[in-house]
């Protein structure tokens, strides 16, 4: 076993994170022959960790997943950070750069509590503090009632089982990675959209770092990376925050990204969509696909977006 780590790689203290930060470490040790010792899991605790009782959009958004590790970052503490995706700001410092995407996951959500969405008990609560979920949900049903909890899978878990709420959402890639993959019903994501990013782990580097960054590069997964990044055009096109309910689903046919997305109301009563058909790389096209449907957008979808990140 070597004495110092070759890397030291950043992670938040969730279990699901530090699941995915093992996940990583697991990649890189086999892509590099490396004993388990020569990656060191550095655990940081996040602004968003600590603070459970209020939504994350009315605390600071996204940046309380990534402001720690940043800073562990720029001071070299770390060097390298592991992040979910869907909880990384769409605009990033230029100092930080992604060195890997890894093998997204299922992007599907998965439903506790009910056999389906439309099985949800009339006037039930359900627990969710993501606009997307609540926008989505009241879009179908109306007639139940969206109660905003955090915390993590266990949390979440736990609160369903207190009778807290009746039914609650978790994504299908996090339970897997927590060892719950039996844990609910899995909501077919081709009529159910997820959000952008979701179920791909990211890592990322200093930009000056050439040796930390081919280290990554080993594990690198290109389809991956260019469905995360069209996605992530999308956002940066629709101007969207944490506020913003966003809904897409991006397939691979061949060498063509087929991208469907929904903007919502918060309140789920105004939907509109569009899709787009595009090259791997071609982040301009996602782009107008953004503005495409802002442009048909009543004021009550518009008003939550085209603010910058």
């Amino acid at each position: 076993m070597s004495d110092m780590p070759i890397l030291r790689l950043g992670t938040r203290r969730s279990p699901l994170a530090m699941a995915q930060a093992e996940e990583a470490r697991a990649r890189l040790c086999a892509a590099h022959g490396w004993d388990v010792g020569s990656v060191e899991l550095v655990p940081v605790i996040a602004s968003g960790d600590k603070i459970q009782d209020r939504p994350l959009a009315d605390i600071g958004g996204k940046a309380l997943w990534t402001r720690e590790l940043d800073m562990w970052l720029a001071e070299g503490r770390i060097d390298a950070s592991v992040h979910s995706m869907k909880d990384v700001e769409t605009i990033r410092p230029d100092e930080i750069s992604f060195g890997a995407i890894l093998p997204r996951a299922d992007k599907a959500d998965v439903l506790l509590g009910a056999a389906s969405i439309a099985a949800i008990a009339k006037g039930a609560k359900v627990g969710t503090s993501a606009p997307r979920r609540a926008a989505q949900l009241l879009h179908a049903r109306p007639d139940v009632e969206v109660v905003g909890i955090r915390g993590n899978v266990a949390t979440r878990m736990a609160k369903l089982a207190a009778g807290e709420v009746d039914a609650t959402f978790l994504a299908g890639a996090g339970l897997s990675r927590l060892g719950e993959d039996g844990v609910g019903v899995r909501l077919d994501p081709e009529a159910w959209f997820p959000a952008p990013a979701q179920a791909a782990i990211g890592i990322e580097c200093r930009t000056s770092d050439e040796r930390t960054a081919e280290v990554l590069s080993a594990i690198d997964h290109a389809p991956s990376r260019q469905e995360v990044m069209a996605e992530r055009a999308l956002l940066e096109g629709l101007g969207g925050t944490c506020h913003s309910p966003i809904a897409v689903l991006t397939v691979r046919s061949g060498d063509i990204i087929e991208m469907r997305a929904q903007i919502f109301s918060p309140d789920g009563a105004h939907r509109v969509e569009g899709e787009a058909h595009f090259a791997p790389d071609d982040t301009a096209a996602a782009i107008a696909l953004a503005h495409d449907l802002l442009a048909r957008a009543p004021d009550a979808v518009a008003i939550n977006f085209g603010q910058s990140l």
